[in-house]
């Protein structure tokens, strides 16, 4: 299944950018452009359009952060990530495990983009949001998974096992656990428990 391509606009008017190249990169993702598209009350959006320097505590160095959408209303602006619930939860389980160390990562990096982005948005009065799955429930724009039905596992290609055995290699453990406890003490799960209170302007609109 694919689950990444081009979003063709409706109300071409509306987008805020290159119209002719909207990429989705997740079915949530299509599912929020959508949505954008075709209500009422969003009056501009855009993609990957907005564009915020942030600094991988990891690696100590300065990155791009393409956020996934920016939702213009009538009197409010959102810059909003679409990511799953528990790439925004710290990781669990043996910490000396390759499974433990790249949840850690995806965390750290999150923690640290979104960061950024809360005070890029406050700097321009607009707000940063985290949609999850379970935002896009409550938006009916996910169906709510069926219990006890289960994904198949899916293992990864050869190359893809290759390039991950090599960046554990490379990886230094001490900045990495000095990130997470940085990221972990300061922050940030107020980004998600203060955005999946689901966001008063999508239940009123």
């Amino acid at each position: 299944m694919v689950y990444s391509g081009l979003y063709k606009a409706k109300n071409v008017f509306k987008y805020k950018g290159d119209h002719t190249n909207i990429i989705y990169r997740s079915l949530w993702e299509r599912a929020v452009f959508q949505w954008c598209d075709n209500n009422p009350n969003v009056k501009g959006w855009c993609s990957e359009e907005v564009v915020i320097p942030y600094y991988y505590d990891v690696d100590k160095k300065y990155h791009k952060y393409y956020v996934d959408v920016k939702i213009v209303f009538e009197e409010k602006t959102l810059l909003v990530e679409i990511k799953p619930e528990k790439e925004t939860q710290p990781p669990v389980g043996e910490k000396r495990t390759k499974r433990y160390i790249r949840e850690g990562l995806t965390y750290v990096k999150n923690m640290n983009k979104w960061e950024a982005a809360n005070d890029y948005a406050k700097d321009r009065g607009w707000e940063f949001q985290v949609w999850t799955e379970k935002t896009l429930q409550e938006m009916k724009l996910l169906a709510k998974p069926v219990p006890g039905k289960l994904k198949k596992y899916k293992p990864l290609p050869s190359y893809r096992k290759k390039r991950r055995k090599r960046y554990f290699k490379n990886l230094n453990l001490k900045l990495f656990v000095k990130a997470l406890h940085r990221v972990h003490k300061n922050h940030v799960t107020g980004f998600v428990e203060e955005f999946n209170n689901l966001h008063e302007l999508i239940v009123k609109h």
